[in-house]
């Protein structure tokens, strides 16, 4: 297949965003939907814009082998569960930021009780949305579901999350391997779910395919989370439309407090390198995919 070109992955990149927030709107209860306040904090904070790289993730997936199956659905839960944990993260019980995709969170535009139930609203949502889009595909909605509830659960997105709050309030040493636990766990599991669920809607998905797949989600996921440790560095809060330079506020160890700068963006080329390369050995038909892999190393926010 010949080689995409950056202008071609732009447009479609650009083309597949525009699907996924025209699938939001038409899949989320409308924000006079009853109580209104909770409908409008969940599309407040789930149309607030974003790369919508998860959704891109499972798309791109999805188009690797030949599928019956519309992906829409799938991309609108996934980031249903990935706005709430940040809705969450939010709060002032956890990382109290005052500012999330250049727009105030969801508990300063509302409040914390609102902002906190509009989080469980579309947890809760992500998996309805999943069995009733894909009820006359039991196989795939069954397979969809477990990917996304394991990756957001406790021993995952969940599990790091907790021990990244419990490390900072207890004041125990960080270590490497902690560090490895909550970024493969808070950040790679929803981004390596993104992965399988793209397979698992197509037609030929098995076993071989989505153990590929957790590898190289997993992959993208570290190289993902090392470049938003180095951005929050060397970036600033416009650009990033969240508040930076948080890490060394509180002191968090990161790849690049543990690594330095120059060694921490080699580690995210060497992961990006393994995840195309898994790429290429799925599918021939992967020029999206790699080509969205090497942009998410290079993103700048």
């Amino acid at each position: 297949m010949a080689r995409m070109t950056t202008q071609e992955f732009k447009e479609k990149l650009a083309a597949k965003r525009k699907q996924v927030d025209a699938a939001i709107d038409k899949f989320l209860p409308p924000a006079d939907t009853r109580p209104s306040i909770v409908h409008q904090a969940m599309r407040y904070s789930l149309e607030a814009g974003g790369k919508r790289l998860r959704p891109m993730l499972i798309i791109a997936a999805s188009e690797l082998f030949p599928s019956k199956l519309d992906p829409m659905a799938a991309c609108v839960a996934m980031e249903c569960v990935h706005t709430y944990s940040l809705i969450h993260d939010d709060l002032p019980c956890m990382d109290n930021s005052d500012l999330r995709r250049g727009k105030p969170t969801c508990h300063k535009q509302f409040d914390e009780a609102v902002a906190l139930l509009a989080g469980d609203a579309l947890l809760t949502y992500s998996s309805w949305l999943l069995a009733k889009e894909y009820k006359n595909a039991p196989a795939a909605a069954i397979g969809l579901v477990e990917d996304l509830a394991y990756a957001a659960g406790s021993e995952k997105m969940i599990g790091g999350q907790v021990e990244d709050v419990i490390g900072e309030r207890s004041g125990e040493k960080m270590t490497p391997e902690k560090l490895s636990f909550i970024q493969e766990n808070k950040t790679a599991a929803l981004i390596t779910a993104s992965i399988t669920m793209g397979l698992r809607l197509t037609d030929s998905c098995d076993e071989r395919k989505l153990e590929i797949g957790r590898r190289m989600g997993k992959n993208i996921g570290l190289a993902f989370q090392v470049i938003d440790d180095i951005l929050d560095v060397v970036s600033d809060d416009a650009t990033m439309g969240k508040t930076t330079g948080q890490d060394a506020v509180n002191e968090k160890m990161t790849w690049v407090s543990l690594y330095g700068l120059d060694r921490a963006r080699e580690f995210a080329a060497e992961l990006t390198e393994a995840a195309v390369s898994d790429c290429e050995n799925l599918s021939e038909n992967c020029e999206f995919l790699k080509a969205l892999i090497s942009y998410m190393q290079n993103r700048i926010n």
